[in-house]
């Protein structure tokens, strides 16, 4: 069985070739897909609604509220949400009113913190000595 060496080297520069081309479509088609990705991403999506919303009116309840007081929503902040809402639904979207909640740990009720202390206080501990 004599094998040429000549024929292996020919054989071997072709497939070279045949595997660089499919590499660079490969890779041609990735950067395609990324580019593609970041058009699609919701990140980017965020960013044309609020170029977009922006461009509208903001309610007459945002553009009332010149200082920020707790509970108030920002009139920057509507125009995000709008934004996030329209991305996610894939519709514009008006947001009517808004307004910020407290977190249950940012009230404290006197009477809870004093049951808290009387029963914390109830407990018998012993001195180790």
């Amino acid at each position: 069985m004599a094998v040429n060496v000549a024929d292996l080297i020919r054989a071997l520069s072709d497939r070279q070739a045949a595997t660089e081309r499919q590499l660079s479509e490969v890779a041609a088609e990735l950067k395609a897909l990324r580019a593609r990705l970041a058009e699609l991403s919701p990140v980017a999506a965020v960013h044309q609604s609020a170029a977009a919303v922006a461009g509208a009116k903001t309610p007459i309840a945002a553009r009332e509220t010149s200082g920020s007081k707790k509970g108030e929503v920002t009139p920057e902040a509507l125009v995000m949400i709008a934004a996030a809402v329209t991305a996610f639904l894939g519709k514009k979207v008006r947001i009517r009113s808004a307004k910020m909640l407290q977190s249950p740990y940012e009230v404290v009720n006197p009477w809870s913190q004093q049951g808290r202390v009387f029963v914390q206080a109830s407990h018998n501990l012993r001195s180790r000595g």
